[in-house]
């Protein structure tokens, strides 16, 4: 079975910087990042391959977020930074074997979220 543990949300001003965690257990995705915030549906953030290559970002986040991750074992991480108040939201990581780009219904593992609530 696969688990995914998201860790790193939290309140910051605007203008700083946060780095989410997602580990994920189990055989080798792709893994994307998404967020929901107040009265949104759940949106495609940035994603990654399984091999951690090729990073893929929605519009709204390029040049101030980057995806990462060393090994298809190690965590994939999401450095935020230059943080708007529009960035809060509730973050989720998720798995896919097909995708790392913005295709939710690809996606068959998700984990739990973590609040990343950016204050003006």
């Amino acid at each position: 079975q696969v688990h995914l543990v998201e860790s790193g949300g939290g309140l910051v001003q605007a203008g700083d910087s946060l780095r989410l965690s997602c580990v994920v257990s189990g055989r080798l995705y792709h893994v994307g990042w998404f967020r929901q915030g107040p009265g949104t549906e759940r949106g495609f953030v940035a994603g990654i391959t399984s091999t951690g290559s090729q990073p893929f970002y929605a519009d709204s986040v390029k040049g101030r977020f980057t995806i990462s991750r060393d090994t298809a074992e190690a965590p994939v991480f999401l450095q935020m930074d230059t943080l708007v108040p529009e960035d809060t939201a509730i973050y989720s990581c998720a798995a896919s074997e097909v995708t790392w780009k913005s295709q939710q219904h690809h996606y068959d593992y998700w984990g739990q979220g973590i609040q990343v609530t950016v204050s003006s």
